[in-house]
């Protein structure tokens, strides 16, 4: 018995897709939407997780005073605030001055706003304070909460924990949307092989009557759950890579000081889990769509 060469399966494999270009195509459509979503949710959970270390990695925090506090209260809770220990710096920002940043940033939307001023601003006076000690974050902050006039402060703890709140809902659902996009993967690919096998049914049934084994037989056609796999997760990875430089670049334009993940270090690490796991899953579509045709129908190919 010959032993099959590696262009004999390419063609024959490519020949099989192209026969059932129809079955084909359903099948790389349904593997791309699960890389696609698998590679979503890594992708944000990877932005999610960077984000988090940003603000871990911040040591300043804004202190912000009660609403019409008097000039002088303000001065006294600001030497208060330089006394506590942990406080390295500690600036003074008056409203009128946060209004003026925030509206040089906002650019011409914020001409709207321009009439804001004196009692108009709904914005309070604040401290911007940065720590010596970012690990005794929590016992600066209780300091801070005891002094009179303070009223709130920017709580990094909490935009952590909602941060993990959502990467841990994105996860859940990434991994109930992939497990029912494989299975269906897996049904289609399986589905679509069995389409060849029975247009060679008679093929199938002379290779078997001459002594051809079960693996023999199993070959091309796993090759061509293969092909399926390889294709779906090339597209996959190319569509991903172009979608993420474009609504990056769209995040960045509303929010600057965000910083995203840079493609460069997981496009090919990215690619290469996309072709293995597709590779993979067209495989197992394969074995498993001749496995129950050599078992339940082969033996009635010739009849």
């Amino acid at each position: 018995m010959k032993i099959y060469s590696l262009g004999y399966l390419l063609k024959e494999g490519i020949r099989s897709l192209w026969t059932n270009r129809t079955m084909t195509l359903a099948s790389v459509c349904v593997l791309i939407s699960c890389l696609l979503l698998t590679g979503t949710a890594v992708l944000f959970s990877m932005n999610i997780a960077t984000a988090m270390k940003d603000v871990e990695n911040s040591n300043s925090i804004t202190v912000y005073l009660d609403d019409n506090l008097p000039a002088l209260k303000a001065v006294e809770v600001g030497e208060q605030l330089r006394q506590l220990d942990n406080i390295a710096t500690c600036d003074y920002v008056p409203k009128d001055e946060a209004l003026k940043d925030i509206l040089e940033g906002m650019g011409d939307e914020g001409s709207v706003f321009e009439g804001l001023t004196g009692s108009d601003n709904f914005l309070p006076d604040a401290y911007r304070i940065s720590f010596e000690d970012i690990s005794k974050y929590d016992e600066t902050i209780a300091a801070i909460e005891s002094l009179e006039g303070v009223n709130k402060y920017t709580d990094y703890s909490e935009i952590i924990d909602r941060l993990n709140s959502i990467d841990n809902m994105v996860r859940i659902f990434g991994v109930v949307v992939v497990a029912v996009l494989g299975v269906v993967s897996l049904f289609i690919i399986a589905n679509t092989i069995k389409v060849t096998m029975f247009s060679r049914r008679l093929e199938i049934s002379i290779m078997k009557s001459v002594g051809a084994t079960d693996m023999f037989v199993r070959i091309p056609f796993i090759v061509e759950g293969m092909l399926i796999g390889l294709i779906s997760s090339l597209l996959s990875t190319l569509i991903i890579g172009l979608a993420y430089v474009r609504i990056m670049d769209a995040i960045v334009n509303v929010i600057p000081f965000f910083t995203p993940v840079v493609m460069d270090t997981f496009f090919w690490p990215m690619m290469g889990c996309f072709v293995l796991a597709g590779l993979l899953f067209g495989m197992m579509g394969g074995l498993i769509s001749i496995r129950r045709y050599l078992k339940h129908e082969g033996s009635l190919a010739v009849a």
